[in-house]
């Protein structure tokens, strides 16, 4: 088959993380978004944290301005969120084209794991129709499991996101094994009818393996772009990461 475009989301979540360590005005996550727009982001994702530790609401509802022109979005904002009535009347508010529901801890640095859709399979499918009932084409981020899949086409989201958390935290053959098992995962999702998207933890070194994966049309990265930003810029770094998946699809 002939390998179908990536896409490159960029989560700037951890410019918010900076600005809260001070509890200042700067630096503006909303600033750093539209910069990676013009280095040619595919969309912009923020994670909305119910301790709001480093996205605010005020950062959600600006962008949701600042990406429309004459009432088309210049690229989808991916609004990702844990499955809660406040988070829901956001999105119904703000209406965002993308949402993806994630599992939520407040104990935990990142989102160490994929959303058990099979375990609550009731509450995911009505946060789902809800917001498909506002046009968002939401995702579900989720482990490489059968269960999870199963389950994800039960609750009708249209899309899934694979947590690539621990493929990205191993290496060598291990690592190799687990893009397999992340590239079969995807081909049986498609095969169902959804659309793959995939993303945590990737960087320049281990980008490659995912976006060979031609399934998977959109990968969202966060925290190594923004950390590599701080030496080479936004905009130089969207582009490199830009290149490195459109390499690694053109190679497959």
């Amino acid at each position: 088959m002939s390998a179908a475009p990536i896409r490159l989301g960029v989560n700037v979540d951890h410019v918010a993380t900076i600005r809260q360590a001070r509890g200042t005005d700067y630096p503006d996550p909303v600033l750093a978004a539209m910069r990676a727009v013009e280095a040619g982001a595919d969309g912009v994702t923020v994670h909305l944290r119910e301790d709001r530790r480093h996205i605010q609401e005020r950062d959600v509802r600006v962008l949701a301005e600042r990406l429309q022109a004459g009432g088309q979005w210049r690229v989808p904002l991916n609004l990702e969120m844990a499955i809660t009535d406040s988070m829901l009347a956001l999105a119904e508010a703000v209406r965002p084209p993308r949402c993806c529901l994630v599992p939520e801890k407040r104990e935990e640095l990142t989102t160490e794991g994929g959303l058990d859709v099979a375990g609550q399979l009731p509450r995911v499918a009505a946060a789902v129709a809800r917001l498909n009932a506002i046009g968002a084409r939401t995702s579900l981020f989720i482990d490489p499991e059968p269960a999870q899949l199963a389950a994800t086409l039960e609750a009708g989201a249209p899309a899934i996101e694979i947590h690539t958390g621990h493929y990205a935290n191993a290496s060598g053959a291990e690592a190799a094994a687990l893009a397999e098992q992340i590239a079969e995962f995807a081909r049986q999702a498609v095969a169902e009818g959804l659309e793959v998207h995939a993303g945590h933890g990737l960087h320049f070194d281990n980008v490659g393996l995912i976006a060979a994966i031609p399934e998977i049309v959109e990968l969202n990265i966060g925290h190594f772009l923004i950390a590599q930003a701080i030496f080479d810029g936004i905009g130089p770094t969207v582009q490199a990461m830009h290149t490195a998946m459109r390499g690694a699809r053109s190679n497959a």
